[in-house]
């Protein structure tokens, strides 16, 4: 009985410090809506206020934004061909996650924002949904949405879980609250050993944790690919490419930088740039402009023209694909202390990989990657611009890369087979 007056008393703390905190969402939607202006819509599901009727039959699978949705794509497709009986519903907290969404399945999957973490919200969410199992993707812990899952006796399930060392000391702030939470899961399904022992550090029981790797490791490797990249060389010719994927906006004065110098030693050099965030994509095109270069882009020209000096990449889904036309990759996110991004798609289209030295979302994988020889690391924007200019100079060194990358994902794989197993328990029976 203590136990529950103590979730209790926790809970309503949180739930009231929420309710106060809850004109500050407004305010926050409205400023990234001056940045990204998809903020300013579709706001009644942030709250979870819906017109339709109320939804049967949903499994839910949330992901945060357009790194959570990449990795869930081959789980919801392997979801997709096995359990075509049921709604499929992807939730999200960004725009770009929803446009990633959107990308990937069209309206064969239905997407929502998930409301904040007020109960009235949470409840309403449910109810509305009323979904038979939540597939909750990495490292989203809250805790009105974890107990309101039990409390009404839907399965929790949180997938290829991560749990860094900086976000298990952020979540120490309300561990007394967070741990009971994570305790109503059925199960988290890390992505390491040491994933899961810090589930177990949050507050998890060792007997909820198991090991099932990392589903990136299963990513599907975009169809036509090889064509994609024939067609981009016929359009670039035979000088060099380099591509600068997933760069936060702290990071886009070190890319013109490297750019500006290593045309200096290769002359022609065409810079792939794909901006993070879809509201940098204009300005950074801009800012190649301001250089002096000759840019054009995704949207407007299709293919690098013959006298572009930059090509940026403003679209979504469509990175892995760039990757192949790239001889290097700069993988951003790891410049300044973001903490990296997706390793693993330059590595399966067969790109050489150079990063910064912020890698704390991707700890395991990049030791993994560096290990094997598939990975270079900079220590900053210099170094990194100096392992960039070794393998644009070294083709054999690039092959070596390109193979043990490659090699090393194929190793990996299997996370999603032991994903997709652990589920069927919870699944409801075929057509019923």
């Amino acid at each position: 009985m203590r136990k529950d007056l103590i979730e209790r008393l926790l809970r309503g703390l949180y739930s009231v410090a929420l309710y106060l905190l809850a004109p500050v969402t407004v305010y926050h939607l409205i400023w990234r809506g001056f940045r990204q202006p998809a903020y300013f819509q579709r706001w009644l599901e942030r709250y979870a206020i819906y017109r339709g009727p109320a939804q049967t039959r949903t499994l839910w699978l949330h992901a945060v934004s357009v790194g959570e949705v990449n990795a869930a794509i081959p789980l919801v497709n392997a979801l997709r061909r096995g359990r075509p009986d049921l709604r499929l519903l992807v939730s999200t907290i960004t725009p770009t996650g929803s446009d990633r969404a959107r990308a990937a399945w069209g309206d064969s999957v239905e997407h929502v924002y998930l409301p904040y973490d007020l109960p009235g919200a949470v409840g309403r969410f449910l109810r509305h949904h009323k979904p038979c199992a939540a597939l909750i993707m990495e490292t989203e812990l809250w805790p009105n949405l974890l107990f309101g899952c039990r409390d009404r006796g839907i399965p929790a399930y949180i997938l290829n879980a991560r749990l860094s060392e900086r976000s298990l000391r952020g979540y120490r702030a309300l561990a007394p609250l967070v741990s009971r939470a994570l305790r109503t899961v059925r199960t988290v399904a890390a992505q390491s050993r040491a994933d899961g022992e810090r589930f177990i550090q949050l507050g998890a029981r060792p007997e909820q944790v198991i090991e099932t790797g990392n589903l990136k490791f299963d990513v599907n490797v975009p169809d036509a690919l090889e064509e994609f990249a024939l067609e981009c060389h016929r359009h670039t010719g035979e000088r060099p490419v380099w591509i600068a994927a997933s760069t936060h906006e702290d990071e886009e004065a070190a890319t013109v930088g490297m750019h500006r110098r290593l045309r200096e030693r290769f002359p022609g050099l065409l810079l792939l740039w794909a901006p993070r965030h879809p509201e940098r994509f204009r300005v950074v095109a801009e800012t190649a402009r301001s250089a002096g270069w000759q840019v054009s882009t995704r949207s407007r020209a299709r293919w690098p023209q013959p006298g572009d000096d930059v090509f940026v990449i403003d679209t979504l889904g469509e990175l892995m694909s760039f990757y192949a036309c790239a001889d290097v990759a700069f993988v951003g996110g790891s410049l300044q202390a973001i903490g990296g991004h997706n390793l693993l798609e330059p590595a399966a289209t067969g790109t050489p990989i150079v990063t910064g030295p912020h890698l704390h979302n991707f700890v395991e994988i990049a030791q993994r990657l560096e290990d094997a020889g598939a990975l270079r690391i900079g220590l900053d924007a210099d170094a990194v611009e100096a392992a960039v200019e070794r393998l644009l100079d070294d083709p054999i060194e690039r092959a070596q890369m390109i193979d043990a990358g490659r090699a090393l994902v194929e190793l990996g794989r299997g996370a999603l087979a032991r994903t997709m197993a652990l589920l069927q328990p919870a699944l409801p029976p075929l057509g019923r």
